[in-house]
């Protein structure tokens, strides 16, 4: 069995247990500005040449370039390809944290681990670090900003209020629940579906080549939650049995590497009605899984999440993200099909817990 899923349990542990790669240069353990995380992202670039490229995609209201990770084997063949965007809501820190250790994780297991391998041979990653960028740096300026949610476009004519929550800017049920339209209000959706820039970039990236996305996956904080499609009660995906089946199983994946429990459901259904979310809009497009995560914790320091808690919370999500991308790989590229996917992803991220556990000892 361990021959299907390409991993072995030696090569696992090598891939989690170094715990101390890139550090000397890089600390993942710890929340940065968005400079060091420019530089970050291009010292990745230069680190693996031929495996790792940026791309830039549009701008935000401000003029800072909107840039994603690009992780793949250039096969020269057009492939399949998993979505992950961070920072969309500025003050949830913890979402960059893990897209950058997502990336590092992904790219030290490609080098010992054949069903990354494989992966990245059949899939490219597109991952973008920070999406709100101008809100992100505004978080930093001072301790009366490190709570801001929204980008900095400014309100309507009229409102002396800036910006626009851009989980609820996105084509998709846009402007009928869990919305204000008081343009002061941190779930205010916009002028108008799409209206801001930053939507505007994911819009155009993804549902230009949305036939190749298997994943959209869009990290938040906080709650503990695996969210489905959709956020209006009265609309159900088509795929909901398998996207619920599959979201318990990542959620059982997370419980194994520090014991935290996960939700999984809709968001009506264990968060609050909501519309006009980036999840939605990818699910509407196509995209079969799609799924927001809210990372740690439950309320006790919610935004503001301790910097000793970003590995422990790091680590759980990477398997839960791990085991929906494997699901989708492999019900694509298996021949015995979505059966084999699920139980092939299991074991591999029920391997990934062990790995994690042990590096921990």
């Amino acid at each position: 069995m361990l021959n299907s899923v390409g991993l072995s349990l030696v090569a696992l542990l090598s891939v989690v247990g170094v715990e101390t790669i890139g550090r000397a240069d890089y600390d993942y353990y710890k929340y940065h500005p968005m400079p060091e995380i420019h530089s970050w992202m291009v010292q990745t670039a230069k680190d693996h040449p031929g495996l790792v490229t940026i791309v830039e995609y549009g701008q935000t209201y401000e003029k800072r370039v909107i840039s994603l990770l690009k992780i793949g084997v250039n096969t020269g063949a057009k492939k399949k390809a998993v979505w992950m965007d961070c920072g969309i809501h500025a003050r949830e820190w913890i979402a960059p944290a893990f897209c950058q250790y997502f990336v590092r994780q992904i790219l030290q297991a490609y080098k010992s681990d054949a069903k990354m391998k494989e992966m990245m041979k059949n899939m490219d990653f597109y991952i973008t670090p920070v999406l709100n960028i101008d809100g992100y740096l505004y978080t930093w300026k001072d301790d009366t900003t490190r709570l801001w949610r929204k980008n900095r476009t400014p309100g309507p004519s009229g409102c002396n209020c800036t910006g626009t929550d851009l989980n609820r800017n996105f084509d998709a049920n846009w402007g009928t629940v869990g919305i204000s339209s008081n343009c002061c209000s941190n779930i205010y959706p916009g002028s108008q579906p799409v209206s801001e820039p930053e939507a505007q970039a994911v819009t155009y990236f993804v549902g230009s080549r949305i036939d190749e996305f298997l994943c959209f996956l869009t990290i938040h904080s906080y709650s503990q939650l695996l969210l489905v499609p959709y956020g209006h009660p009265n609309f159900t995906a088509n795929n909901y049995a398998e996207l619920m089946e599959v979201g318990l199983a990542a959620a059982d994946a997370i419980k194994k590497v520090h014991g935290m429990h996960y939700k999984v459901g809709t968001s009506p259904d264990i968060l609050y009605p909501n519309s006009g979310s980036s999840r939605d809009w990818a699910h509407k497009k196509g995209i079969p899984f799609t799924y927001t995560f809210e990372l740690r914790d439950n309320g006790t320091f919610g935004f503001l999440l301790p910097e000793d808690q970003i590995r422990p919370a790091c680590e759980e999500a990477y398997s839960g993200a791990l085991h929906i991308i494997t699901y989708a790989h492999d019900k694509t590229f298996v021949p015995t099909g979505g059966a084999v996917a699920g139980g092939a992803a299991a074991l591999w991220t029920a391997l990934l817990a062990v790995g994690v556990s042990s590096a921990l000892m």
